[in-house]
């Protein structure tokens, strides 16, 4: 066995090699998944830069939102896709770096874009008079350039705490990207400060975007049991209806993973569940608001019938 060093390190994937009679019925489900995730985020982006009706704040934050649901679930689906179908699943140190760096960077991002989405519909429905003037321009983009800017640097703490540890020079990651606690029992250095860290993040951001999004509901739902028209109640309703789904799956799958118990046993479950909030998720969130919105499928709709013409 090497010396534990910093340099000529590498990184076997496992991914999911232990059961070879699945990797192709896999890699085919998978690509599909990921194929539809990539249409589907890019599609809500140009609908929502192709319709003048959809440049309301409300839409802003959805089109970040699912910029960021492309570029995580790009990050690590195209070397899954790749291990499942080739022999050689090693990545340098380098590149299990950029990966780590950039993922962290995204889920940190969504998370807080997604407790903005949710003040953005407590300003809307606790007081529509003065959205336009609260939610302006200015406010928007700085809330989005934040979570951008606190997502790089979460990121990149955790980054060179993980990278600043000793390796051997071939190193077996039991997953299909460079997750954090995978990389971390690999280590020959203490890790208890990296521990330490990525527990103080993941507690902040966690606890810091939940409060938010409650916050934000709490006076959501008492607005709206105080509406006096039925109509009215089932609009607003409708309008936090996919923001929910949204946080309900992001927040519970995040959740899910850091309560699996770091066994041998659980390996296995835990690569699932990151899959799901890996390559699932960025599938199902431009779904889940395309579907229930109606200027989303009218955009849509008219961009069907204008190829039709020219075909």
């Amino acid at each position: 066995m090497s010396e534990c060093n910093k340099s000529g390190v590498t990184f076997t994937l496992l991914g999911f090699s232990d059961y070879p009679e699945v990797q192709v019925p896999l890699f085919f489900v998978f690509l599909t998944i990921y194929s539809v995730s990539v249409v589907g985020n890019i599609g809500m982006i140009v609908i929502i830069k192709i319709n003048p009706r959809l440049h309301t704040p409300m839409y802003f934050f959805l089109s970040h939102l699912s910029f960021v649901d492309f570029c995580y679930s790009s990050i690590v689906a195209p070397k899954m896709l790749e291990n499942l179908v080739v022999e050689d699943r090693t990545i340098s140190l380098l590149g299990c770096v950029v990966q780590f760096f950039l993922f962290g960077t995204f889920v940190v991002t969504e998370s807080f874009v997604l407790s903005v989405m949710a003040y953005d519909r407590f300003v809307a429905i606790c007081n529509p008079l003065l959205y336009t003037v609260a939610m302006s321009r200015r406010l928007c983009a700085m809330l989005v350039l934040g979570s951008y800017a606190w997502g790089v640097v979460c990121s990149l703490v955790n980054t060179c705490s993980t990278f600043k540890l000793s390796f051997r020079g071939f190193n077996t990651v039991n997953h299909f990207f460079c997750e954090l606690s995978s990389v971390l029992t690999l280590s020959c250095s203490d890790t208890s400060l990296t521990q330490l860290l990525l527990f103080i993040f993941v507690t902040l951001n966690d606890v810091l975007t939940l409060l938010i999004i409650l916050t934000s509901y709490v006076f959501i739902v008492v607005t709206i049991l105080k509406m006096r028209s039925a109509s009215g109640r089932r609009k607003a309703f409708s309008t936090c209806a996919s923001h929910l789904t949204a946080i309900t799956l992001f927040h519970g799958t995040i959740l899910f993973l850091y309560c699996v118990p770091n066994s041998k046993n659980s390996r296995y479950t835990f690569k699932v569940a990151s899959v799901f909030y890996t390559v699932v998720i960025p599938m199902l969130n431009p779904l889940i608001y395309s579907l229930r919105n109606k200027d989303v499928k009218n955009t849509f709709s008219k961009i069907k019938d204008i190829k039709f013409f020219f075909h």
